[in-house]
């Protein structure tokens, strides 16, 4: 069962039985008790040992919940555009907004329509492929789930790290911006590129 299911990383109850019809479900709920395994979600596992793999986490937070990529205030954390420590793995997806907590930390989903699923990179960890937001990407994503952001004062207290924003591509920006149609949307990036002198 190691050899076969460890090096995916992330496996599933159905990858399993895809493996082993005949397997015994229980066997799976025996075995995260015994520590032997560690559950991510419902059907969805992996192994103690990749709790010292570095960036884990990222990766697990695409395999299981998917389509979804890293975005919002931790993919803005990546990009050390946001000074202070994000606990949460925040991702957005087309399916439907929710969370998970497990040994590897808390994950968090908010939906995004399909046409606005776009604009992420692939990164590699440890031969793992991890898809993240790019930096424009991100930063319209935040503002346009989170419309409370719609003052200079708000967007002031998310205190960005000025010097990070200098790798900001603004053509790109702007170009991801005309495919969201949003007027609101338009207004708050405005306010941000005057806020933080984009």
């Amino acid at each position: 069962f190691r050899l076969k299911m460890f090096d995916l990383g992330v496996f599933t109850g159905n990858q399993v039985r895809s493996w082993e019809p005949d397997f015994d479900s229980d066997n799976l709920t025996r075995w995260c008790k015994k520590g032997y395994i560690i559950k991510l979600r419902n059907g969805y596992y992996t192994f103690p040992e990749y709790e010292k793999v570095p960036s884990f986490n990222l990766y697990a937070a695409n395999r299981i919940y998917k389509p979804s990529y890293i975005s919002l205030h931790y993919a803005l954390k990546f990009y050390g555009i946001i000074p202070e420590e994000i606990t949460t793995i925040t991702s957005v997806s087309t399916l439907k907004t929710c969370s998970f907590e497990n040994f590897f930390g808390r994950f968090s989903y908010q939906t995004i329509a399909k046409k606005l699923f776009f604009g992420f990179e692939e990164k590699k960890f440890n031969n793992k492929v991890i898809h993240i937001a790019t930096l424009e990407k991100a930063l319209l994503d935040l503002f346009y789930l989170y419309e409370f952001y719609d003052s200079e004062e708000e967007i002031e207290e998310l205190r960005f790290d000025q010097s990070m924003l200098a790798g900001l591509n603004k053509e790109t920006l702007l170009s991801f911006l005309d495919r969201y149609r949003n007027k609101a949307l338009e207004k708050r990036i405005s306010l941000m590129i005057k806020v933080y002198r984009l």
